[in-house]
């Protein structure tokens, strides 16, 4: 019986093989979706162990934050590249759900946002969810939510209208793109917590702030911010 299932196995990963999504190579476990050496070289910042760091730089001045950072530096053509461009172009879901499990974790050891009440996914407008079939904020978010044991809010804020993409742009012309398009939709859930806005990648940060604007219009809310990776300008 354990030949055979091992046996079905072996043909299933040679017809539809599981490639490590960093890398490419061949991943040997089918719940693997990152290989091992993927996994140990990831290029983690620290960032969320350090009140100063970059991330929190990027916001100092334009919004009042408890804590802000970012779980790994982004280059292009890197394994961190890849993992993203699998989750947002590519449909694998799963490793937005391991990203948030990885950020999580270090969020936790940190001690800096043991205090956090929940956390708030930045929503994707609507246009891209529907090609797209889901916000992979929301799937970094649940990750995180999971590793802190700590409820993921999804319908408390809303894009107000379509916005074009943000590649490309200048932090000034990314501002006039997405300035005043957000909106909390449900301020009683966010009342007096401390709320984790979380996005995939940090660049310029013009859009957290102008969402984190609109949810620090909320009564009593505390905030912070976390991403899966963050672009040295």
């Amino acid at each position: 019986m354990n030949f055979t299932n091992t046996f079905f196995s072996d043909v299933v990963h040679l017809l539809y093989p599981h490639v490590c999504a960093g890398c490419g190579s061949d991943v040997i476990s089918r719940g693997q979706v990152i290989c091992f050496e993927c996994t140990s070289g990831m290029p983690v910042t620290g960032f969320c162990f350090h009140e100063q760091n970059p991330v929190e730089k990027i916001f100092r001045g334009r919004l009042f934050l408890a804590n802000a950072s970012a779980q790994v530096y982004f280059t292009k053509d890197s394994p961190v590249q890849n993992m993203l461009h699998r989750l947002k172009y590519g449909g694998l879901k799963e490793i937005g759900i391991l990203m948030g499990h990885l950020t999580g974790e270090d969020l936790k050891r940190s001690g800096l946002y043991k205090d956090v009440d929940a956390v708030v996914p930045l929503p994707l407008n609507v246009r891209k969810q529907k090609r797209r079939g889901y916000n992979q904020a929301a799937l970094i978010a649940e990750g995180i939510g999971s590793a802190l044991n700590i409820p993921v809010l999804n319908d408390v804020v809303a894009r107000k209208k379509y916005t074009e993409t943000q590649t490309h742009k200048s932090r000034a012309e990314r501002w006039n793109n997405i300035e005043g398009k957000f909106e909390v939709v449900n301020a009683g859930e966010l009342m007096d917590k401390h709320v984790l806005l979380v996005d995939d990648v940090i660049t310029t940060g013009a859009t957290l702030e102008s969402c984190g604007m609109e949810l620090l219009k909320t009564a009593g809310l505390r905030l912070s911010i976390a991403a899966f990776a963050y672009t040295a300008l």
